[in-house]
């Protein structure tokens, strides 16, 4: 069943659900039982950061691509009409950069909230914790296809509790802060409003993952198939979420812009 949201109201003057034609009647029954129908719910626009510099010395930077790849965002969002009661972004340089570049380009006046809670967790700890002194090499190396299958192997292992060495935080604190973060995000909005959040890859795949009550195999997955600039849209209310949109990249599905999409 696909719900269109929309902000008006039904006959009693509550907030409606509309199913399209085609739709189940138990697809129905399921929309009825929201306790807060999507219509009545605002939308939290969950955005990964453009693309980073890997190879350079600093990788919490934009790439020129990554800060192309944020203005074609804002562009898209401008051109929907979206306009954002709040804007918030993690403590990296490549979040804040990401998010000014949309707020900019949309002609926004706000100035997005940095709330570390959106912090991506530190690969390099988990690098180092993985690999030991093989770390700097591998780093030299600049092998993507190798620091994917390092980082995959990483996570899995972080998530077992099965890393070595100090680590900024474990596996179950980063997914509460991300949780706490997510619903810090909303606290105190009226419905039907939209909330920007710039952060990074594996925050939304955690995030995501614990709203579908799936495991950490799940998280790590949803983690490294997101794409630059692609963003998740999130039905919120006091009382719940619920995900309507995952790794979306509208603004790069052009002719044009595909060799735009990255993953880096």
């Amino acid at each position: 069943m696909i719900v269109r949201r929309q902000s008006g109201k039904d006959n009693n003057g509550s907030c409606a659900v509309i199913p399209t034609l085609g739709s189940s009647t138990a697809g129905v029954t399921r929309a009825a039982e929201f306790t807060y129908p999507p219509a009545c719910m605002a939308i939290l626009y969950l955005v990964r950061h453009g693309q980073a510099s890997f190879a350079a010395e600093n990788y919490d930077r934009l790439s020129e691509l990554g800060r192309q790849q944020s203005v074609w965002l804002g562009e898209y969002f401008a051109e929907r009409g979206i306009v954002f009661a709040r804007a918030v972004c993690g403590t990296l340089d490549r979040q804040r950069q990401t998010a000014r570049a949309i707020l900019d380009t949309m002609g926004s006046t706000l100035a997005a909230a940095e709330h570390p809670g959106w912090n991506e967790y530190s690969g390099e700890a988990l690098y180092k914790a993985y690999l030991g002194d093989e770390w700097a090499q591998a780093r030299a190396k600049g092998d993507v296809r190798a620091v994917y299958r390092t980082i995959k192997a990483a996570l899995a292992a972080w998530s077992e509790d099965k890393l070595q060495g100090p680590l900024p935080e474990t596996w179950s604190g980063f997914g509460e802060r991300i949780a706490a973060a997510m619903k810090s995000a909303g606290a105190g909005l009226p419905d039907d409003v939209n909330v920007l959040a710039a952060t990074s890859g594996g925050a939304i795949g955690r995030g995501v993952a614990d709203l579908l009550q799936a495991p950490a195999r799940t998280a790590i997955e949803l983690n490294l198939q997101f794409r630059n600039s692609g963003f998740c849209e999130i039905f919120f209310s006091p009382r719940s979420m619920r995900l309507v949109s995952f790794n979306c990249v509208p603004h790069l599905e052009r002719g044009e812009r595909r060799d735009a999409i990255t993953y880096s």
